[in-house]
């Protein structure tokens, strides 16, 4: 992958051969999911008409990418991506025939739709932080952003086409058969993956393993604060508008008169409203920053519900629905592009499980409620309590204002070895490390504020412990100090500290007197005698 930042079209990536049919893999795909999602949708209001039980099936959908995303991430990168993109397929193949099956024989109850919508969440737990990360190894680095918005236009081109052809499938044919279509997809989806030849990874000494991996996520998740922006924004929004998601099934057929093909058409017109937006979305960016974007998407979504509570015109509802697409697109790639431009390549994987787990958290637990919420009150009482709640949040959350990613976050690698008397096990731990500075009294306070900066690199990077101290003896010589869980997570920090990083560090360094560098010492644990 190449390191030139100029700009570039929209649609650059699509010349990269192996992004561009892997893209039409995943549209082909996601098409295939949206068709068994709304059978299983519409199939629910058929064998219960209780609210509670139409939320349930959006909440099983989306509950499995809440406690499996982190892990999924972890796997993402540590494990070769395209194999495990396959090996998720035939899980989700597998679901889906099992659908088919059953809806065949007569024996589809709400119980096994929702467990096997659980089982297609599964999947999608797994898949969706391994699909963004390979983003980089697809496209030249400028490009990764134009990379990102297309796998979210895709979508949506999958959301237009899937719903609507899963509806009239579903009116003319049955369940049965609709859910064999998708089986279909995710043959084009294998075919795709088994072509891409991925380039080999080389044996590393310092590969990371599942439970080390794991933590070093959750380290980096847990110090990055441009990162708890996002995660914030993200909860909000959603938090709210899984509201239009839960109840759109019930608004098709209760207020609307509407059947399953009218609610493919529904869908239908989320996705080409999505297709829409994502076209003119590059030049609202030119016009209008991230935050804008976020509030104007909530606004939008807000008024949207606001319309469907009234039950409006079935022509109403699809132009409606058609801004809804518009504004979900809006949202969706502000907040993914925002999360996509704070990220390491290290830590992509695990750290956009970590949004994945956030964003579906909020949509499975707003799912549950605004269910709950409409079995008390009803529909159109709730589609209103949720459009004020969320334009208001919006309001309210626009002065949290979101990361620009403009770090250089390539890794610098301008840290020397460390100095051992002999070779260390890279098991051994935990490590100390001390780095001793000599800083004049008058600019300590300036010295410490930039020290505060370079703590969130340490941890973020694979400490789990910092600090600074002082020596009584000379007030001048202070030592910062962290530790990390073994030698072989303090080598990874080597790897791992970026170019932005090392500005940071050089911003420090420049409070040391003398020309002798900070003095760095490496201090392993010693295992006490029985």
């Amino acid at each position: 992958m190449t390191d030139v930042t100029a700009p570039t079209s929209g649609f650059a990536p699509l010349r990269q051969k192996v992004f561009a049919v892997l893209w039409i893999a995943t549209i082909v795909g996601n098409t295939g999911s949206f068709i068994r999602d709304v059978a299983s949708s519409w199939l629910v209001t058929d064998l219960s008409a209780a609210p509670a039980a139409v939320a349930m099936v959006q909440a099983a959908a989306t509950l499995p990418i809440f406690l499996l995303a982190i892990p999924a991430g972890v796997l993402s990168d540590i494990l070769d991506r395209r194999k495990f993109l396959i090996v998720i397929q035939l899980l989700l193949a597998a679901a889906s025939i099992c659908l088919m099956l059953l809806s065949a024989t007569g024996l589809q109850s709400v119980s096994s739709l929702i467990a096997l919508t659980f089982v297609g969440g599964i999947g999608a737990a797994l898949m969706a932080p391994t699909w963004q990360a390979i983003v980089p190894e697809l496209v030249a680095r400028q490009d990764v952003k134009s990379a990102v918005a297309l796998n979210s236009l895709g979508i949506n081109i999958s959301r237009s086409i899937g719903p609507a052809v899963g509806g009239l499938l579903l009116a003319w044919f049955g369940a049965a058969f609709t859910y064999g279509v998708d089986v279909i997809s995710y043959v084009f989806v294998i075919v795709a993956l088994t072509w891409w030849r991925r380039a080999a990874t080389p044996d590393d000494v310092l590969s990371e393993r599942f439970f080390g991996a794991f933590r070093a996520g959750l380290r980096f998740a847990k110090a990055s604060r441009e990162l708890h922006v996002v995660l914030l924004r993200a909860a909000v929004f959603f938090a709210f508008a899984s509201a239009v998601w839960a109840l759109l099934p019930l608004v098709a057929r209760d207020l609307l008169d509407g059947d399953a093909g009218f609610y493919g058409i529904l869908l239908g017109a989320v996705g080409a409203g999505a297709i829409g937006g994502a076209l003119i979305l590059p030049r609202l960016r030119t016009r209008f920053d991230a935050d804008a974007l976020l509030l104007g998407a909530a606004v939008v979504t807000a008024a949207v519900m606001a319309i469907l509570s009234v039950a409006p015109p079935r022509w109403g509802a699809i132009v409606a629905l058609l801004a809804l697409g518009a504004a979900w697109i809006t949202a969706l790639t502000t907040l993914n592009g925002a999360a996509q431009a704070i990220l390491p390549n290290w830590v992509r994987g695990r750290s956009l499980a970590v949004y994945l787990t956030v964003f579906n958290g909020a949509m499975t637990a707003g799912s549950l409620a605004w269910g709950a919420v409409a079995e008390a009150l009803n529909i159109p009482l709730t589609l209103n309590i949720s459009a004020i709640g969320l334009a208001a949040a919006g309001l309210l959350f626009h002065f949290v204002k979101l990361p620009k990613g403009e770090s250089d976050l390539i890794a610098s690698n301008h840290w020397p070895e460390p100095l051992v008397a002999a070779l260390v096990d890279n098991d051994r731990g935990p490590v100390l490390i001390l780095i001793e500075y000599k800083v004049d009294k008058t600019e300590r306070p300036d010295f410490l504020k930039a020290l505060a900066k370079l703590s969130n690199e340490r941890r973020r990077d694979g400490a789990y412990g910092w600090g600074v101290t002082e020596d009584a003896a000379d007030p001048e010589r202070i030592v910062e100090w962290f530790m990390v869980e073994s030698w072989a997570e303090h080598l990874r920090q080597h790897r791992r500290v970026s170019k932005a990083d090392a500005d940071v560090q050089q911003e420090v360094r420049r409070f040391h007197k003398g020309a002798e560098a900070p003095v760095v010492s490496h201090l392993l644990s010693i295992n006490r005698p029985q």
